[in-house]
């Protein structure tokens, strides 16, 4: 086999703080440079090459994981009004079709719509086919779908590049027509004024921020749009919604540790927002509103205000909202994280997390009494899901774990009972109790316990035979939950353990877990993740030598991190869009979201301690001349949210520091973003390459081609 492309190296020195860093393939980040393309075609076609002999395998896992998927399904119908709104997939299609089916009477269930559509019962409208949008484009993303209070207009924005940036549009839902409104450059986030005849909408700047939020009359002309609201702060993003009662549209500011909140009634859209509270830096709250016996309207206030570490939730008088006027109605814990708040006519849903599993506590609006809802597994995920009406006694939710396949789950919130609405069907003859999931606690390096989901066979060994596949990620106060994946069963059934590491960074156990992995703290994330590992290994579930790891975007940095600090740990990496040239990017505001970002990593511009911080555990800083684990790298061209150069110049730069033969591969999506394909059979066949290579890694697959690594003197050939 031929010998990997070769970036040439074109010195170029950075210099902050008086301290001086060569980079030389700070080139690559140009992407109008046609050597630059060619280099990365070049990595394709070689990736292409050294993964050929598992071809047979990819083809294997491919029509395996197609083959567990009802390809033409339905999935569970959401009511708003005389409604049914349900998304549906067709057999050899790649997206979704957005359909609706008329109840004006109210007669049917959930499940008895869903068996009509099962059925294909006449009477079903499409709103949506995104398969006939997406037609000669290699890339699709629908945006914004948001339906007019009338339900006769839908607003919808499409990306065709994955670079996030939006057109929108305005369906006559009588016709299925669009109607000529059309405005570009959008992002996300809308809302509709209460009589359907205004939109609001989100612009980004050219670095990629939302900033903006404008206001749309339908049938006029983009350039007659009204500017509502401007946020200059480059720390801030902005976003706008409405209440779950549609009565007040809801402007939000928030960087990563600071928010505010401004609203607009409704049913008066084209007045100013009106400012519910300040922001503080470090002070964060989002509204919601709801109607209560002794008050009437009221603003819910979920916030960290007050020394209100992992949240409490506190109301304020709709006409004055202001801090002065906060009461509290749930109070602060210590041991559990309020993450959100759904209200309804008579019931509250809160969302919580207690020692790393989610929670939705019921609270009745009458009287106040709560309950928090049984769930029937030790481990799992769920989540308020399609509720589109105020005035309901049920609640929507979903339900998944590492063996429970996705299920909408239907709660009737007076009589408690639960129903199963939907649940993904699994072909091809899975049994959930062929497999065992089960929660451990790995000792960090500082004492901390550290959880680590997990789930197998239940007939493999624990006698360090078994490879293992440990996922992380550890950032942005991001839970990685355990939920089902059918693609993931290729694996299971090979004999693999499954585990993800829920490290210091995420927000599995609260704000302080979130806290001690960022910033100063951020080394925690990863040494949380190598305690992980090494415990993993002592408990007997897997081996350094049939141990993978994956992680994408700041997974991503993880995984190069923790390469980079215990390569001898790991038989092989899946690193995708990985966030690895931390330092540069976060020296660089132009960059989109860096600005923003200082608060999560610190600002190496600004801060000495946090550029050699950053620099301490930086990936591409620190490839060594050393031996690395095999390696399998993804980025994409169009992606704003980790450059396409991160994971390319990191890959050069292995190529010619690397000691040993192992395979290192990039493979760079041409027409895609920071999600990869969008299309299902692309993300599948995407995912089965993957696969592939995690078991040729570990020797259950014929090993790829290979080839003498370069070294540091041919990189100038």
């Amino acid at each position: 086999m031929r010998p990997p492309p070769l970036a040439p190296r074109r010195p170029h020195v950075l210099v902050a703080h008086g301290d001086e860093r060569e980079d030389d393939w700070y080139w690559l980040k140009d992407s109008s440079d046609p050597e630059v393309i060619a280099y990365l075609r070049a990595e394709n076609d070689y990736t292409t090459e050294a993964l050929a002999p598992l071809q047979d395998l990819r083809q294997t896992l491919y029509e395996e994981i197609r083959g567990r998927v009802r390809e033409s399904d339905v999935g569970a119908p959401a009511r708003k009004g005389p409604w049914w709104y349900y998304g549906r997939t067709v057999e050899g299609q790649q997206y979704p079709i957005h359909c609706r089916r008329a109840d004006p009477e109210r007669r049917m269930s959930a499940a008895e719509v869903l068996a009509l559509e099962e059925q294909g019962a006449p009477g079903e409208q499409v709103l949506l086919d995104e398969n006939q949008m997406a037609a000669g484009s290699d890339y699709f993303s629908l945006g914004v779908f948001d339906l007019s209070p009338d339900q006769t207009c839908l607003a919808y924005a499409v990306d065709l590049t994955g670079g996030e940036r939006y057109a929108l549009r305005f369906r006559d839902l009588a016709t299925g027509l669009d109607r000529p409104d059309e405005i570009e450059d959008v992002y996300y986030s809308s809302a509709w004024s209460r009589d359907g005849q205004l939109l609001f909408y989100t612009r980004p700047d050219t670095s990629l921020r939302p900033w903006q939020i404008w206001r749309h009359r339908l049938g006029g002309r983009a350039s007659d749009d009204a500017l509502v609201f401007q946020e200059d702060d480059e720390r801030f993003f902005v976003g706008v919604g409405s209440t779950r009662s549609d009565r007040f549209i809801v402007i939000s500011c928030d960087s990563k540790v600071t928010s505010e909140a401004h609203v607009i009634d409704a049913g008066r859209a084209e007045e100013a927002p009106r400012l519910i509270e300040a922001r503080r830096q470090g002070v964060e709250y989002s509204i919601e509103h709801a109607v209560l016996p002794d008050t009437g309207d009221v603003f819910l206030i979920l916030t960290n205000d007050d020394g209100a570490e992992n949240f409490a939730i506190l109301r304020a008088p709709v006409d004055d909202p202001r801090r002065a006027n906060w009461q509290v109605m749930v109070p602060h814990r210590a041991d559990v994280r309020l993450e959100g708040v759904d209200a309804f006519a008579d019931y509250l849903a809160v969302s919580e997390r207690e020692r790393g599993l989610e929670h939705i506590r019921v609270i009745r609006v009458a009287d106040g009494a709560d309950h928090v809802i049984d769930q029937p597994e030790p481990v799992y995920s769920l989540g308020v899901g399609a509720n589109l009406e105020w005035a309901t006694t049920t609640l929507r939710f979903g339900y998944t774990s590492l063996v429970t396949p996705p299920s909408s789950i239907e709660y009737d919130l007076e009589t408690r009972e639960r129903s199963l609405v939907k649940q993904q069907t699994v072909l091809g003859g899975y049994d959930p109790e062929r497999f065992t999931t089960e929660r451990r606690w790995a000792t960090a390096s500082d004492g901390v316990l550290v959880p680590i989901s997990l789930v197998s066979r239940r007939d493999l060994p624990r006698d360090g035979s078994s490879p293992c596949l440990l996922y992380g990620y550890g950032a942005y106060e991001i839970s990685i939950d355990p939920t089902f994946s059918s693609a993931r069963l290729s694996l299971l059934e090979r004999g693999f353990v499954f585990a993800i590491a829920h490290v210091r960074g995420g927000g599995e156990l609260g704000r302080r877990w979130y806290e001690d992995g960022k910033l100063l703290r951020k080394r925690n994330t990863f040494t949380d993740f190598i305690a992980c590992a090494e415990h993993l290994i002592a408990e007997g579930y897997s081996a350094p030598a049939t141990l993978v790891i994956r992680g994408g975007s700041a997974g991503g940095l993880l995984m190069g991190a923790v390469t980079n600090f215990r390569p001898d740990l790991w038989k092989a990496v899946v690193a995708e869009v990985p966030f690895v040239d931390v330092l540069t990017t976060m020296e660089d505001p132009s960059l989109p979201l860096t600005a923003t970002e200082w608060e999560e990593w610190g600002n190496p511009i600004e801060d000495p301690e946090v550029y050699r911080y950053i620099k301490s555990y930086s990936p591409y800083d620190n490839v060594e001349a050393s031996g690395y684990p095999s390696m399998y790298v993804s980025g994409g061209l169009n992606d704003p949210r980790v450059g396409f150069w991160e994971p390319a110049k990191w890959v050069a730069k292995q190529r010619v520091q690397r000691t040993d033969d192992n395979l290192l591969v990039l493979k760079t999506e041409m027409d895609a973003g920071h999600g990869g394909p969008s299309g299902r059979y692309d993300a599948w066949k995407d995912e089965a390459q993957v696969q592939a290579f995690i078991l040729s890694s570990v020797g259950l697959a014929p090993p790829p081609a290979t080839t003498v690594a370069a070294r540091d003197g041919e990189a100038e050939n």
